[in-house]
């Protein structure tokens, strides 16, 4: 098992509440100023439809700042029902930028504006498509260095792109992932138990998208009002047995899963940050990892779920450590 090396990041004792945290970190504030961070910069932004092969397209945004020769481009991947412009994503891009890399920010399918683009559904065993996006990513826009970062179930995929990179031929440096899904099986259990204020936004804000989703293609999607007022666990269910060809809820879980000793076969160095008190990611599977002596396990006793705000200013230890991990400094 590996052995986590404890964090540095000590909120003050009005942010050390796992709740206020992760409400925090993805509120319209954080992006607001995460925005504000982007715009001071002087940076310009390209939206770009990448190849994520076999017909699929991911939209991305390409940002970076005018006249300066790149170190290195950083691919930001968000979280579930967030997006290239989630107020975490946009910090971290600031961070990059200032430490003179370019930033290319990855929608998933179906987050963002980008539901129009595939006329199948997003599920989180879309990997390949993810792989195929940073090769192209890296052939139309080659930097001395790639390195990867994500968050919650952007983390999960970069730390399953750093396992397909070798094979994939992806010149692929460095990854970070922050409270990154482990297990899905026990995430979904962990909001299911939890403060239901969590499975009350994921549901809500899945619910639009598959709605989005059913109006442009209403015949390819095929399901009803009724199949969209399930719970969690059923409506994905559902869409398991009737979309995929996992079979079971738990063979769909099992495809993505990263826990365990999933990770020992990395040869991409990683570094993974997490908090001891994160409500939707529980603690103990980051005891169980089995890594491999580069990977870099980091533990902070709070920080909820990819929060780590550091003060009224709702600035994030997250998003400095992020660029620091990838591109140096503090």
């Amino acid at each position: 098992m590996s052995r986590a090396i404890a964090s540095d990041y000590r909120p003050p004792r009005w942010l050390r509440n796992a709740h206020v945290q992760s409400v925090l970190a993805g509120s319209l504030p954080r992006r607001r100023k995460g925005m504000a961070a982007l715009a001071a910069a002087g940076a310009r932004t390209q939206q770009l439809i990448v190849d994520g092969g076999n017909g699929v397209r991911l939209i991305g945004l390409h940002t970076a700042l005018p006249g300066v020769e790149p170190r290195g481009m950083a691919l930001l991947l968000h979280g579930w029902e967030g997006s290239a412009e989630s107020a975490y994503v946009c910090l971290a891009a600031a961070g990059f930028l200032a430490r003179g890399y370019d930033v290319f920010r990855l929608n998933f399918r179906d987050h963002g504006d980008s539901h129009h683009l595939n006329p199948d559904i997003f599920h989180s065993a879309r990997i390949d498509e993810v792989v195929h996006a940073a090769l192209d990513v890296a052939a139309r826009m080659p930097r001395p260095r790639l390195v990867v970062a994500g968050h919650s179930l952007g983390g999960n995929f970069a730390l399953r792109l750093a396992l397909r990179a070798p094979a994939a031929g992806l010149p692929l440096d460095a990854v970070a992932a922050v409270c990154p899904v482990l297990d899905p099986a026990r995430t979904m259990e962990a909001m299911e138990r939890g403060m239901p204020l969590y499975m009350y936004h994921f549901e809500r804000s899945w619910r639009r998208s598959l709605l989005r989703k059913r109006e442009l293609f209403p015949d390819r999607v095929g399901f009803d009002d009724a199949v969209l007022r399930l719970r969690m666990r059923e409506l994905t269910e559902w869409l398991v047995l009737r979309h995929t060809d996992f079979g079971s809820l738990d063979g769909y879980f099992d495809r993505y899963s990263i826990a365990g000793d999933r990770l020992a076969g990395l040869t991409v160095p990683v570094s993974i940050l997490t908090s001891a008190d994160d409500p939707v990611i529980p603690v103990e599977g980051f005891h169980q990892l089995v890594l491999p002596a580069r990977a870099r396990l980091e533990l902070a006793q709070w920080g909820g779920h990819c929060g780590f705000i550091e003060g009224p200013g709702l600035g994030g230890y997250a998003e400095r450590w992020v660029a620091a991990q990838l591109a140096g400094g503090d």
